[in-house]
């Protein structure tokens, strides 16, 4: 347990803020250790080395990222114009709601084992769960990122250790899309009541699932950069034979590329990973000058409970 678990549970929320903890890294650390909830989710490996940008793009500009060993290629669908023979670009999917929408369905395809999964209520459900109110503007917003999610296509490429290339090229994430209809008032609906992931998806899913803990992701429901720092530590730090260094460029490559400059990146980036770290009490790691040290640690999820639940 990190030394702000370990205040939050001797002293309280107060005196973990007068220690000089950011607020928002204590009410995080607060809410996960508060939540009694051992629900799990599931995401493929590949989106915990490269991920989807954290704000809007151009509608028709692709998103590329490199890390170390992954790269990843997305591309923005188009959907057809009124009545007309046009189409036009929606731009690629974004944001924490894009994150938690793969979440779900990555999840339930997991849990029941099938690329079919129900959609609507189900996933009113979920957010709901995760403290997301599918309504308003977050409705809206939620709406926008399934139509994005399913008309994109994507390309993970992960070079082994003996340099070849595998995994996703040029596949959709969904074969049957979840299209959207606004309906007549502010909360719309999911017109379609199951979604399919893609074969080349879900194979790769099953293969490479990196499961966390639910009640982190509601934590970090709203800041998709935190998001993205958890999910990698989750994948990254129990797998390490001994302590490993990832520079300030590495980190900035996968994590920054928004970001012009380093000393821009680098207090960014550094909230983001005190916010992983927060709902994360056995990560292990320090900042340096050089940039962080991972240490082998204890996975989010004990192994054996890795059952779909």
């Amino acid at each position: 347990m990190g030394t702000i678990h370990a205040l939050l549970v001797a002293r309280g929320k107060q005196a973990a803020i007068d220690a000089g903890i950011d607020r928002p890294v204590v009410e995080a650390a607060a809410q996960y250790l508060s939540d009694e909830d051992s629900a799990l989710s599931f995401a493929y490996s590949g989106w915990a080395q490269c991920a989807l940008p954290h704000k809007r793009l151009a509608p028709d500009a692709p998103w590329s990222i490199t890390s170390e060993k992954v790269r990843l290629m997305v591309e923005p669908g188009r959907r057809m114009v009124g009545d007309s023979q046009d189409y036009e670009f929606i731009g690629v999917p974004f944001g924490a709601h894009a994150r938690l929408i793969l979440l779900f369905l990555q999840t339930e395809a997991l849990r029941t084992g099938s690329r079919e999964i129900e959609l609507g209520r189900s996933l009113r459900q979920w957010l709901g769960r995760i403290g997301v109110s599918v309504g308003g503007m977050t409705g809206r917003s939620v709406r926008d990122q399934a139509e994005r999610i399913s008309r994109c296509r994507l390309t993970f490429q992960i070079a082994t250790a003996g340099h070849r290339v595998v995994g996703l090229v040029n596949q959709s994430i969904v074969d049957r899309a979840l299209f959207i209809e606004e309906g007549d008032g502010s909360q719309g609906r999911l017109n379609l009541e199951t979604a399919k992931l893609s074969e080349g998806f879900f194979e790769q899913l099953q293969k490479h699932p990196v499961p966390v803990e639910e009640a982190a992701i509601k934590a970090l429901n709203n800041n998709a950069p935190a998001l993205d720092v958890y999910l990698w530590l989750a994948y990254r730090l129990h797998s390490l034979p001994s302590q490993r260094l990832v520079t300030w460029k590495a980190l900035k490559g996968q994590f920054g590329t928004g970001f012009k400059e380093m000393y821009h990146f680098k207090p960014r980036f550094s909230g983001a990973l005190a916010l992983a770290q927060a709902v994360y009490p056995d990560a292990r790691l320090d900042v340096t000058e050089q940039g962080v040290v991972l240490h082998p640690s204890r996975p989010p999820v004990a192994p054996k409970a890795h059952a779909i639940r």
